[in-house]
Formats: C-alpha cells, sequence, structure tokens
C-alpha cells in the first residue's frame, strides 16, 4: 500500500508491523550500539597499565638513572672491548614498568650518537647494562648517558660521563749486547750496547735508561739517559771504571708515557791494573824529553813529541812503546788501542793483540800515528777510517 506525505512530491512505503522487511530493520538497529562500542575501543584508554594508556599520565615523575660504569674520565684499552655500560636505576612514583635507553656520542653535545638502544629490561639489584656488539674505534673521546621510560612518560637523561678508547703501548725490555755475560777483563771505558726494545702501539720517541753499579742492588749507581740509535743504542762513560771490579748493569726503555720494562741485570769485570812494562827494546830509551810532557792535543806534533822523547827503534814493538804512550796521552778524549788478532805489525800486551802504529776511539775511528813500521817508525798522524768498534780497548798506562 503507498501513502504519501503532505506536501511530499515522492510516495513512500510503510512497513508493516510484522513483515519480513520490518524485522531485518530492527536486526539493523540493534547491530549499531554494539559496532559503535567496538569503535570506542581502538581508542586510548585511561587506565595506567594498559597498553593504549593516554600519556603522559598526570603527577608521575621519573628519576635520572645514574651512570655507572665506565666512570667518567676512564681510559678503556681497545683489546678490553666491546664495552659494557652500566646504570643505577631510576625512580618512578607510577606504577608502569620502566624500560631503559642508552646513548655514546663522540661529542658532549651528542650531535654525533655512535650507539643508540632502548627498551633494556631494567637489571637486578637496582641496576641495569648493556654490552655493546662490536668495539669503539680506538684514539677517541666518548660520551655516554641513560634515561628511563615507562611507555607513557619518559625520564630525563641522567649526566653524561666522557671516556677514552686507546690502543695500549708495550714497550719489551732491551736485549744487552755488550757488555757480554760475566766478562772478565773489560776495559775501563767499556761501550754499554743494547739491541732496540721491541714495541707496540702509538709509541713516540724512545729513551734508553743506562743505570751501571758496583751492587747488585743498585744502591750506588750512575745513569744516563740515551736516545735511540738505528738498531742498537750505546752508550760510553766519560770516565774510567776502577781497575777488577765487578760492576752490574741493566736497561730500560720509554716514550713520553709509556716507561718499560727493565732488562735482566748482567754483570762483567773491569780490567787488572797494568804492571809497568820493562824498558823499549833496542835502540830506545828516554829520547831527549820527558813524552808525559808532550800535552794531550791530537795531532802530529804530539806525536813527534812522543817519538822524540821515546826515541824507538826500528822494529814493531818499538813502535808500540810511541803508539800506547800517545793513546794515554788522549785519552781523556776516548783515545785507546787498536785489537788486531790477525797480519802484520801485531804486539801481544796485556792479554790482547794490538796494532802497532795505530790508536783507535770508542766509535771505532782509528789514526795512524807511525809510518813505515818496523822500517822508520817515523811520526804520523793519519786518519784511517772507521772500524768495528767492538776492536777497540781504552787506552792503558804504559808507565
Amino acid at each position: 500500500m503507498l501513502q504519501y506525505d503532505t506536501g511530499a512530491a515522492q510516495p513512500r512505503e510503510s512497513v508493516a508491523p510484522g513483515s519480513t522487511m520490518n524485522r531485518t530493520l530492527m536486526g539493523l538497529l540493534a547491530i549499531i550500539p554494539l559496532t559503535a562500542a567496538a569503535a570506542c575501543s581502538t581508542s586510548k584508554s585511561s587506565t595506567p597499565l594498559s597498553p593504549e594508556v593516554a600519556g603522559p599520565i598526570p603527577g608521575v615523575e621519573i628519576s635520572a638513572p645514574k651512570t655507572l660504569e665506565p666512570s667518567s674520565g676512564v681510559k678503556i684499552a681497545v683489546d678490553q672491548q666491546p664495552l659494557t655500560l652500566l646504570a643505577e636505576n631510576a625512580g618512578t612514583t607510577g606504577v608502569r614498568p620502566l624500560s631503559y635507553a642508552f646513548q655514546i656520542a663522540a661529542d658532549a653535545a651528542f650531535t654525533n650518537i655512535v650507539f643508540s638502544r632502548d627498551g633494556i629490561t631494567p637489571g637486578d639489584g637496582g641496576r641495569t647494562s648493556v654490552r655493546l656488539a662490536d668495539r669503539l674505534a680506538p684514539e677517541h673521546s666518548y660520551f655516554w648517558r641513560v634515561r628511563a621510560q615507562d611507555g607513557a612518560n619518559t625520564g630525563p637523561f641522567s649526566a653524561a660521563a666522557g671516556f677514552d678508547v686507546f690502543t695500549p703501548i708495550v714497550i719489551e725490555p732491551p736485549e744487552l749486547v755488550s757488555p757480554g755475560v760475566n766478562q772478565v777483563d773489560t776495559p775501563l771505558r767499556p761501550t754499554f750496547v743494547v739491541n732496540n726494545a721491541v714495541r707496540s702501539g702509538p709509541v713516540g720517541a724512545v729513551t734508553y735508561l743506562f743505570e751501571l753499579s758496583d751492587t747488585n742492588t743498585f744502591a750506588n749507581k750512575v745513569f744516563q739517559e740515551v736516545a735511540e740509535q738505528a738498531n742498537q743504542t750505546g752508550v760510553t762513560p766519560g770516565s774510567d771504571l776502577g781497575y777488577a771490579t765487578v760492576y752490574y748493569w741493566h736497561v730500560r726503555a720509554f716514550d713520553s708515557r709509556t716507561l718499560g720494562p727493565w732488562s735482566p741485570t748482567r754483570a762483567f769485570q773491569t780490567m787488572l791494573q797494568p804492571i809497568a812494562p820493562p824498558p823499549p827494546a833496542g835502540g830506545g830509551g828516554g829520547g831527549g824529553g820527558n813524552w808525559e810532557n808532550c800535552g794531550s792535543t791530537p795531532g802530529y806534533d804530539l806525536v813527534a813529541c812522543v817519538h822524540a822523547a821515546v826515541n824507538p827503534s826500528r822494529t814493531v814493538e818499538g813502535a808500540f812503546e810511541v803508539t800506547k804512550r800517545v793513546a794515554w796521552l788522549l785519552r781523556g778524549s776516548g783515545a785507546g788501542l787498536l785489537i788486531k788478532n790477525g797480519g802484520e805489525n801485531i804486539v801481544s800486551w796485556r792479554g790482547y793483540s794490538f796494532a802497532a802504529g795505530r790508536i783507535c776511539y770508542p766509535d771505532g775511528h782509528i789514526w795512524k800515528v807511525l809510518s813505515d813500521v818496523p822500517g822508520t817508525n817515523g811520526p804520523s798522524w793519519q786518519d784511517n777510517d772507521f772500524v768495528d768498534r767492538s776492536l777497540y780497548v781504552p787506552a792503558i798506562d804504559p808507565r
């Protein structure tokens, strides 16, 4: 049946109360409140423990955690990584559980974040930690901080703690070369030589500390610092040691930041005091003056003075009487004698075989002080280049 509204231009159909259409409409109306209720359930809740809590929750305060390890100013070796950050837990006035967010930055303003992790569950005993998966780059300073949050409220960051990551410097003890172990008949001015120390890490300029003592406790000692030389480092004392004395020595290496360990201690004994030699063989003797008054200035004039005073025979032995006196007068500048174990013009004296006509310095620099040995044994002062410095023997008193 069609009915018309007053003033309506279109007809509408009435629905009988018990018709099928009426039942359908009533079912739809019954569903509408349920749908609206379902829609309301997806909105934020005001229940504090609800996952969909509307936040932040008024009145809830979360305190700042406290950074514990690494503490501010600590230095961490690169091989002591990966790093673990440890913080003292925060407090909260709310009922929601806390989680923690950790950050590490390469600057104090935290504009360059190098590590960040949040959602960290609180640890036991009032402390929470997180371990990094990778190492931080060495030779850098870092800063770290942490804060707590409950999903609705976020607490303040802790005060930042700064630390450094560095590559450790390792300097091994030097290896002692000479004098040898328990060496006897050692010259009074031996050259102490070590193989340079093995090292690793960013080592700076290396210096060696040589210590020498007449006791193995080093209660009485002299020492000298020497800058590292190529491959081996050595030093010669500036004055004579005592005759027939046992000495002990050891060495350590260091740079501006790291002091290396001492080497093992080594002992040696100096030479016996020489006995005055007999007068020179043949033709020689006192000459026209006293050789001890010839001075101590290196050069031809000194050699000529000694030569005139000694007036040596034209033999190898006669030449050596001049040579050892010249060396003795020049001992203050380090002059000594030259060991020569083979060849011509050799004189055996005080347990060594010496070159008859040459003197030697600690660095192996040799000078020819007599020409035409054993021909004329004339005075000379001629640079003869360098030899192995181990062939050097300090001057021995010829008197």
